[in-house]
């Protein structure tokens, strides 16, 4: 069986359509734009507007906020895959002269640095750049309002030295940076740091009454990496083919992963979502979300993935409140996952080069204890072992080169899982952080620790 993603039910679209004239009518939002892409490719765009016959499409340009902090995080990796940088060195290595200077380069990128959420009055977000000239001007006298490590806080100043950061080591403006090495290579033809027509004015709508006013879009100066970009839903929907799948021009899928794994915990009050490097991550609706909102006055934005569902939503609108963006986002990936769920792939034996008998031997239950445990053979030598009943310690592990696997998720993660064998060279046991998986529970005569019971296992 064949299937095709190209375009969705006519009812899944009306969904959609109906989701954003709510969002549009009860945010009270001059304009609002929604987009769904499947695997990267834009399956749907709609939008609602006050000025009958002027709605915006995927092509118009709205400013996206914080959604920046990715892109940034983006070219951050790309140093550390380089071998610019390390992400634990502190900030000082490559950037001297700040007040933050101990702190590190996973901890500006998780915001678990300590800094405070904000530059120093007048509000950044409203005033120009040129207020803020040196990165003492974005500090402040008091940069850390935390002990350093301790706790996720959100910063607007750590994304400022991570800019700061990337100048100093490509030796070239963070804009010319994210240009040549983000944007052009991804395609994002309609993602810029100014806006270019057609684009959203920013407006203000009264809390108390349907009038409004104009804001203004300033250029933020040394803020710009925490918030300046514009874009569109058809270059946002691009881009979230990126967070999932990775672009060897761009990012590896594995660095692209390891910026969607936990890097901080969640504050209190927050345990449905929490932080990556660089991307916010939320549990809604029974999926998890990856990806981050953004907002700057007169505008409001979201793009949320679900990797495991292949589909992901922008949502934009341009007003300084009122839009609920993230949940609108989030209300669409739900639409389309749920209407019209992916199909799996296919399954296939795996490849004749793959297939090793001292593997298959392996292969089957273990029991640590009398916990069982079955251990399952996978693609490229991948092993996995999961719990036969009930819930425990599931994880998946790959080849190492010299032997033996390394676990990738759940409590297993970074340990390493070997084969023990004994003089004859058939195998003893498994061994994982200490653990012993034997063959059967507490076998007499097996590596098992603390021994067994001489008189074996009996009744009541």
């Amino acid at each position: 069986m064949t299937s095709s993603f190209e375009a969705l039910l006519p009812s899944t679209e009306r969904a959609l359509s109906h989701r954003v004239a709510v969002a549009q009518s009860e945010g009270r939002s001059p304009s609002f734009v929604g987009a769904v892409a499947r695997d990267g490719k834009r399956v749907w765009s709609g939008s609602r507007s006050c000025v009958d016959g002027h709605d915006p499409d995927a092509a118009t340009q709205y400013r996206i906020g914080s959604l920046t902090k990715v892109f940034t995080a983006v070219l951050v990796m790309r140093l550390r895959d380089e071998g610019l940088l390390d992400l634990n060195d502190p900030l000082e290595k490559h950037l001297s002269g700040t007040s933050a200077g101990e702190v590190t380069i996973a901890q500006l990128l998780g915001h678990s640095a300590g800094l405070a959420a904000e530059a120093p009055a007048p509000w950044w977000e409203r005033t120009p750049g040129t207020v803020r000239p040196e990165l003492s001007d974005v500090l402040g006298d008091e940069p850390l309002v935390h002990p350093v490590g301790r706790r996720h806080h959100y910063s607007n100043p750590g994304y400022t030295l991570l800019g700061s950061l990337i100048e100093a080591l490509r030796g070239v403006s963070w804009e010319e940076a994210l240009r040549g090495e983000i944007l052009e290579p991804l395609g994002l033809t309609r993602t810029s740091t100014q806006p270019a027509a057609p684009h959203a004015g920013g407006w203000a709508v009264h809390p108390w009454a349907d009038v409004m006013l104009p804001e203004p879009a300033e250029d933020l100066g040394l803020m710009a990496p925490a918030g300046q970009l514009w874009s569109t839903a058809d270059d946002l929907c691009r881009f979230a083919g990126f967070l999932a799948q990775g672009d060897d021009r761009v990012l590896s899928a594995a660095s692209v992963e390891e910026m969607r794994t936990p890097a901080a915990p969640p504050g209190a009050g927050d345990w449905e979502g929490g932080y990556g490097l660089g991307l916010q991550l939320v549990h809604k609706d029974g999926r998890t979300l990856i990806g981050h909102t953004g907002s700057l006055p007169g505008f409001v934005a979201c793009l949320w993935v679900s990797v495991a569902d292949g589909v992901a939503a922008v949502a934009l609108a341009n007003a300084t409140s009122g839009p609920l963006t993230a949940v609108v986002a989030a209300d669409l990936v739900r639409i389309v996952a749920d209407a019209e769920p992916r199909f799996p792939e296919p399954w296939r034996p795996l490849p004749e080069a793959e297939v090793d008998q001292e593997l298959l031997e392996l292969t089957g239950p273990w029991y640590w204890g009398t916990y069982a445990f079955g251990l399952r053979l996978g693609p490229e030598r991948s092993v996995a072992l999961e719990p036969l009943r009930g819930v425990g310690r599931r994880a998946d592990f790959r080849p190492l080169p010299g032997g033996g696997w390394i676990g990738l998720n759940g409590y297993y993660a970074g340990e390493t899982l070997r084969v023990v064998r004994r003089p004859d060279g058939s195998v003893s046991h498994l061994d994982l952080a200490s653990f012993v998986f034997t063959r059967e529970p507490y076998e007499r005569g097996d590596a098992v620790p603390g021994g067994v019971d001489e008189a074996g296992w009996r009744g009541l």
